[in-house]
């Protein structure tokens, strides 16, 4: 079974940027969609973005223009964070769409 493994998470100041990067241990050219994925402490687990094969992207309407999902190849998708806030704070999962296959997740938090 294919693993993930995220990346980059970090503390950044309110309008900074990160790029979080998701890694797999085999190709996903073969998998449909990647996705990226949120939680905050003490809520559910929430969709960010979403980025097929072909490239089509699809983000949580509350974040379009500010978060980019990309593929850089067969093996990673990052998440661009520009004008970061501090509702952003979460732990970030990538997840391939239609599986149980989650990485570990990276925190990222948002503070002055």
């Amino acid at each position: 079974q294919v693993q993930l493994v995220e990346s980059g998470g970090d503390l950044v100041q309110p309008g900074g940027s990160l790029k979080l990067s998701c890694a797999a241990s085999a190709p996903i050219v073969s998998i449909n969609t990647m996705g990226w994925y949120r939680q905050a402490p003490g809520q559910q687990r929430d969709f960010v973005a979403a980025i097929t094969r072909g490239g089509t992207m699809n983000y949580a309407d509350s974040l379009k223009g500010r978060f980019t999902i990309s593929r850089a190849n067969a093996r990673t998708v990052y998440l661009q964070m520009n004008s970061l806030r501090p509702e952003d704070t979460a732990v970030y999962y990538c997840h391939i769409e239609g599986t149980n296959v989650w990485g570990q997740g990276t925190q990222v938090t948002v503070s002055s």
